[in-house]
């Protein structure tokens, strides 16, 4: 899982739900809102750009908020209970690892960060991207940490 790198990601317009609480309801939580945003998707009515799920997340010492969210061009109407919102274009350092090793890439993408001392950030979310594929057991995670531009 060597795979570190820095990516630019131009902005993303997302439509999706969000969950917040304390972590220690992750990452039973998170999984509950992905498998309920996935029931709705066909409420977005084939405004989906592609299959991967974006979520967006921030957190602070206590609790984090989480997103699982589609990207879409733009949607004047949205389905109730859910929020459209854009990221804006940013840098990030970034690992692709799996849903069954998400912990285990976080690790390496912070010991990589501090080897090439890259700064975290702070005001900008990082993103979880799920490219979804219902006939594989394990898929494939990029993780994306918001970094200071040098």
């Amino acid at each position: 899982m060597d795979n570190c790198t820095v990516v630019t990601k131009p902005a993303l317009n997302l439509v999706g739900i969000s969950y917040c609480g304390p972590y220690s309801t992750f990452p039973d939580e998170a999984i509950l809102l992905h498998s309920e945003f996935l029931s709705r998707k066909h409420e977005l009515n084939g405004e989906v750009r592609s299959t991967a799920l974006y979520s967006p997340y921030f957190g602070n010492e206590v609790f984090a908020t989480y997103w699982a969210s589609f990207e879409i061009a733009r949607m004047e109407i949205i389905p109730k209970g859910m929020v459209q919102f854009t990221i804006p274009e940013r840098t990030y350092a970034m690992i692709t690892c799996t849903n069954k090793r998400i912990g285990e890439g976080y690790e390496t993408l912070s010991a990589w960060m501090q080897e090439q001392k890259l700064v975290k950030r702070d005001n900008a979310v990082a993103i979880e991207i799920f490219y979804i594929d219902e006939h594989l057991e394990e898929e494939p995670v990029d993780l994306l940490i918001p970094i200071e531009e040098q």
